[in-house]
């Protein structure tokens, strides 16, 4: 997944030949996840239609101020274009344009969004070689990086006027990637790895029976996406579940028992700054293990129990530098049960959810959690989704680290 998946990006189009390549960049921001809408000169519409651009968007494309052929002459809001937009794209951003964008011109609806835009701007200037040199130009591209707008350099090649040189729009793939890095770079987790542990073991009892519990994993996968959309590079350790992720920045590791979890996370655990285990790992399993289905022979059936490890403690105990996070499902004296395990297993911070609230736990989409620091600050959350939770929990984990 791209970090622009769920971005609203606002793509802006000038009247150069490069509005050609606009349709691939609308598929391909499109493709990676990104809400997409178009806003263009009046001039542009002669290199590439609108029709175009709002089928492959899948939005309306706005080039006026107004819809000349509506009677009702309904109002296209430039104010609320701009707000709209996480992400204002300005390719091919032309010469007259820029000049325009550095010195507060306004004679269109593209300006006016620009001028409205409280987003971060890109822009790709399309040129020939001669005008892309002029002083003016050079003028324009300092300007506008003075107000904080992000220049995507042009790249060089065959271009329209058959000169070879600086000036030719850089490709759409090119624009993409640009912006996926230039958001990376700044994110708060960046260079940071994260381990993190999702769902439920299995511990067999025979080849076709097994001890479990009813954790879905979707808080651990909440977490795992919420840490990657902050820079993160996350190792997510999962037991059994249906949850799915697909993130660049994600890699998934799946295990069926408590062993295979121990394992896995110890294989990671020194590579990593953060360490969040919200796995529900079993306790118990059995002693031994049949080869062959047991058959229902006996009224009753005892089966022999031993523990499992503790991956938490260990982890615990051999940590150094990293920020250890653990989690608490308790039904009974929870806040007790908590501190306990918090001091104990030589955490940083504990998150706790009874089963005693209604809407938290396992199965459900939503968790009510308290957090407790190892500094013995106690947080209490309301009810919400497990993706806020996901995103609360983190912002917690900036705070303490200072990351």
């Amino acid at each position: 997944m791209s970090i622009l998946k769920d971005k609203n990006i606002l793509l802006g189009i000038t009247a150069g030949i490069a509005a050609y390549k606009s349709a691939s960049l609308v598929r391909l921001f499109i493709k990676a996840g990104a809400n997409v809408k178009v806003v263009m000169t009046p001039a542009s519409k002669e290199f590439v239609t609108p029709l175009t651009l709002s089928t492959l968007s899948k939005n309306p494309v706005y080039s006026s101020f107004t819809d000349e052929e509506d009677d009702n002459q309904i109002w296209n809001n430039h104010v609320d274009l701009g707000l709209w937009a996480d992400l204002f794209v300005i390719a091919p951003a032309t010469a007259n344009t820029m000049a325009k964008m550095a010195n507060g011109s306004c004679d269109n609806i593209l300006l006016a969004t620009y001028l409205s835009a409280k987003c971060p701007i890109y822009f790709a200037p399309a040129m020939d070689l001669d005008m892309y040199k002029h002083d003016s130009t050079k003028a324009s591209f300092q300007k506008l990086r003075s107000y904080g707008n992000k220049l995507i350099p042009a790249g060089t090649g065959e271009l329209a006027s058959g000169l070879i040189g600086e000036g030719r729009m850089a490709e759409p793939e090119d624009i993409v990637s640009y912006i996926e890095n230039d958001i990376l770079d700044q994110l708060p987790l960046k260079g940071k790895r994260v381990l993190i542990t999702a769902g439920p073991t299995y511990e067999a009892i025979d080849p076709v029976r097994f001890i479990g519990n009813h954790s879905s994993g979707k808080m651990g996968f909440e977490i795992a996406k919420t840490a990657a959309n902050l820079g993160a590079e996350v190792v997510l350790v999962t037991g059994p579940t249906h949850q799915k992720i697909i993130h660049n920045l994600v890699t998934v590791i799946p295990v069926i028992t408590a062993e295979d979890m121990y394992n896995e996370v110890h294989k990671h655990f020194n590579t990593s700054d953060i360490a969040i285990l919200s796995a529900a790992v079993a306790d118990y399993r059995p002693k031994n293990v049949a080869d062959q289905k047991i058959k229902k022979k006996e009224t009753t059936f005892t089966i022999e129990l031993e523990k499992t490890k503790d991956i938490l403690k260990s982890l615990g105990e051999i940590k150094k530098d990293q920020f250890l996070v653990g989690f608490a499902l308790e039904t009974n004296n929870e806040l007790e049960h908590a501190k306990g395990k918090l001091t104990s297993k030589n955490l940083d911070l504990i998150v706790l959810n009874s089963l005693q609230d209604k809407g938290a736990g396992f199965g459900v989409s939503t968790n009510k959690v308290t957090f407790i620091t190892s500094s013995n600050d106690i947080i209490e959350n309301e009810l919400k989704s497990k993706a806020d939770v996901a995103k609360d929990l983190m912002h917690l984990i900036l705070k303490q680290t200072h990351a």
